[in-house]
């Protein structure tokens, strides 16, 4: 059975999955960790990998298929809740006296989700990239009714990249950490990997600011010939 108690002490969790490790539990708490509850990845596919590289009774590409595959069924069931639940919650909100006391009403609503509609694919893959973002970049696909194949494709592809990433930091450790270290290890480069995904954040947020400024720019520039 497992031991819901440890499960919420990082390092006992650690542990026990690495007495447990299976492709079913890869699966599980992968669907898990990419739902609306927090769970951190990097305590099940790097020990995934680090098992199949060293015991041999798990592959490291099974192990990133599964992960992904978990990643993506929990990424669909937050796409439901926020289209089935979330969406007409933010629509009644839009239409209320306090709604548009905070200066939001229907239109504006409808325009985000045009806005989603053009830029979904590459905020959902580069959302699966960034820490804290990875689980919540499926709630504005489906308040914006994100096509799902589209959806369930550049899901499946950020997520194929994180995991892939998670993998080969279980493999590369597998060369030259043994397991008690394992845990102590993951930690330490899972904090340069959370740096990296607020890095790639930053560099998104100043693009779309600059895109955002330049069009703007663009758009109340003089017409030259109106000048002459």
């Amino acid at each position: 059975m497992i031991d819901l108690a440890a499960i919420f002490d990082a390092s006992s969790f650690f542990q026990w999955f690495v007495d447990h490790a299976s492709y079913l539990f890869v699966f599980l708490f992968m669907t898990i960790e990419s739902s609306f509850i927090p769970f951190p990845s990097e305590v099940v596919v790097p020990p995934a990998a680090y098992i199949a590289c060293t015991r041999g009774d798990m592959n490291v590409f099974l192990v990133v298929f599964f992960a992904t595959l978990g990643a993506l069924c929990g990424a669909f069931i937050n796409y439901y809740l926020s289209l089935w639940v979330g969406r007409p919650v933010v629509y009644r909100f839009a239409d209320s006296r306090f709604g548009h006391a905070c200066l939001i009403d229907r239109a504006k609503v409808d325009k985000a989700e045009a806005y989603f509609d053009k830029h979904g694919a590459i905020s959902t893959f580069i959302g699966r990239l960034i820490p804290a973002i990875r689980q919540l970049i499926s709630i504005p696909a489906g308040l914006s009714r994100m096509n799902v194949g589209q959806f369930a494709l550049f899901t499946s592809l950020g997520a194929l990249v994180w995991n892939a990433v998670l993998a080969f930091l279980g493999w590369w450790l597998a060369q030259a950490v043994p397991m008690d270290k394992l845990f102590e290890k993951v930690e330490e480069y899972n904090r340069y990997l959370t740096w990296a995904g607020y890095g790639l954040f930053a560099i998104c947020l100043i693009f779309i600011l600059y895109k955002a400024f330049s069009k703007k720019n663009k758009g109340t520039a003089p017409d030259s010939h109106s000048a002459k």
